[in-house]
């Protein structure tokens, strides 16, 4: 008898979980009782019975000769609920969370940015004088559509240097990184479309994805970009509409693209309907630039996003969109409507500061620390049984295989009660194929309590 309410509660709760994805909207006909047994495993009486409890608690309602239907208003949109269920603590959006409100002072490898003490305050400091100093309008009006101008000439001049090629006209100032994947999303996707992710890849794109109700397909990444075979195959299979990616240091893996593999994804990408958004916000940090595929493309098909907090200041929120011309004027539309004006003040800090004589030997300074840091903390966990699957040439990631039988979620668990937060690698796989793997900031593992703490944790996972 306890067996068979454990099923009903299992129908139920499967029930209740697409209601809180949306996959079942209010007034949507749930599947038959007779095809909810059939997806579900389980004998016919007792999806009844679980239909008629979900009735009793008024989540759905019968209708005479007709079947089930969601009742009520629209649930709230729960992204947790949306995709594989992951365990809450190891999600990406719970570790945005760990990360983000953990103590100050507390060792977080696994969280995603520089130390306060890393980023460029001194030239903060001098940019937020000098714009304090400007007219009224510099410190209270909106911007205007498109963003500063100056700033837009600057970040045109800087891509210029990498061999991509856009008018200011072609770039638009967004409020961050994110909501500038989140305005393209929103201008070329329709629920349902599918969109290529690098497996693995950065984590809060397979939550921005699931926001955006489409389909995810994950690309094995290599150590010179996704696989080209794999990449081919995913075309052919599922037509995608995007394809997301890191060219310049790759999150998390560290890689970099190679100039072959970029001339042949751009190859397979002219024979499809395939749009490529390439998301530059680690650019700063390398030592020898990797190719662009903007820059091969000429902002035909590909388009470039940026910002800069994680080098200048996470706390000033200010990205871009570098795009076709009739695409920006587009854009700029959907960024009226979701967000109106952007951030004066935001920007022309960020002028500022990236046009302050101190901001190139600020960069040559963190990319020292960095290398010095990457050092240490491989060899670190090295005596941990924790290997790198490639040693980066640059940035901040190292993406590392733990011994065999320790599972990444497990041991994240472990150490988070003890305030150590890190990064498992199911939450950056869309294929879950990373549970033995774990991806270190080493400007965040500077602190030997962090290592303390994996080593008792993976200690206790191992028995």
């Amino acid at each position: 008898m306890k067996e068979r309410r454990t099923r009903i509660d299992a129908v139920m709760e499967a029930v209740r979980t697409r209601i809180a994805a949306r996959a079942y909207p209010p007034g949507a006909r749930l599947p038959s009782v007779r095809a909810q047994a059939k997806t579900l495993g389980f004998s016919v009486s007792t999806v009844v019975e679980a239909y008629e409890r979900l009735v009793a608690e008024g989540v759905i309602t019968p209708r005479q000769g007709s079947g089930f239907y969601v009742a009520g208003p629209i649930a709230p949109l729960a992204l947790a609920e949306i995709g594989p269920r992951l365990d809450r603590q190891v999600d990406p959006l719970w570790i945005s969370r760990q990360a983000l409100e953990a103590e100050p002072d507390g060792p977080k490898p696994g969280c995603g940015w520089l130390p306060p003490s890393w980023m460029y305050e001194a030239g903060m400091r001098r940019a937020l004088r000098a714009v304090a100093r400007a007219d009224s309008a510099m410190l209270a009006d909106y911007a205007t559509p498109r963003g500063l101008p100056a700033l837009r000439q600057v970040l045109a001049r800087r891509m210029a240097a990498a061999k991509v090629e856009a008018t200011p006209e072609q770039i638009m100032l967004t409020d961050s990184g994110t909501q500038a994947i989140d305005l393209i999303c929103r201008f070329l996707l329709e629920p349902g479309d599918t969109v290529l992710v690098d497996d693995p890849c950065y984590f809060n794109f397979h939550a921005l994805l699931r926001a955006h109700r489409v389909n995810a397909v994950g690309v094995p990444f290599t150590p010179n970009g996704p696989d080209v075979a794999a990449f081919a195959a995913a075309l052919r299979d599922h037509s995608p509409r995007l394809y997301i990616t890191n060219s310049g240091i790759h999150n998390p893996t560290g890689a970099t693209l190679s100039p072959a593999t970029a001339h042949r994804l751009l190859s397979l990408a002219d024979d499809s309907d395939l749009v490529i958004v390439e998301d530059d916000i680690f650019a700063d940090f390398e030592t020898n630039p990797a190719p662009r595929l903007a820059a091969f493309d000429g902002l035909r098909r590909v388009i470039q996003v940026g910002s800069f907090s994680k080098t200048v200041s996470a706390a000033l929120r200010c990205g871009y969109i570098a795009a076709r011309a009739d695409w920006i004027d587009s854009l700029i539309d959907l960024k009226l409507a979701t967000g109106f004006g952007g951030s004066q003040l935001a920007s022309s800090v960020l002028l500022a500061a990236l046009t302050d004589s101190g901001y190139r030997k600020h960069m040559e300074t963190v990319r020292t620390r960095l290398a010095g840091a990457m050092l240490r903390t491989v060899d670190r966990l090295a005596a941990l049984g924790i290997t790198p699957w490639i040693v980066p040439q640059a940035g901040m990631f190292l993406w590392c295989r733990l011994p065999a039988g320790i599972d990444a979620a497990d041991l994240a668990r472990a150490c988070l009660r003890d305030g150590l937060v890190l990064a498992p690698g199911n939450a950056f796989s869309q294929s879950h194929s990373a549970g033995g793997f774990l991806r270190f900031n080493v400007a965040q593992s500077e602190d030997g309590r962090g290592y303390d703490i994996l080593a008792r944790a993976l200690a206790g996972c191992g028995n």
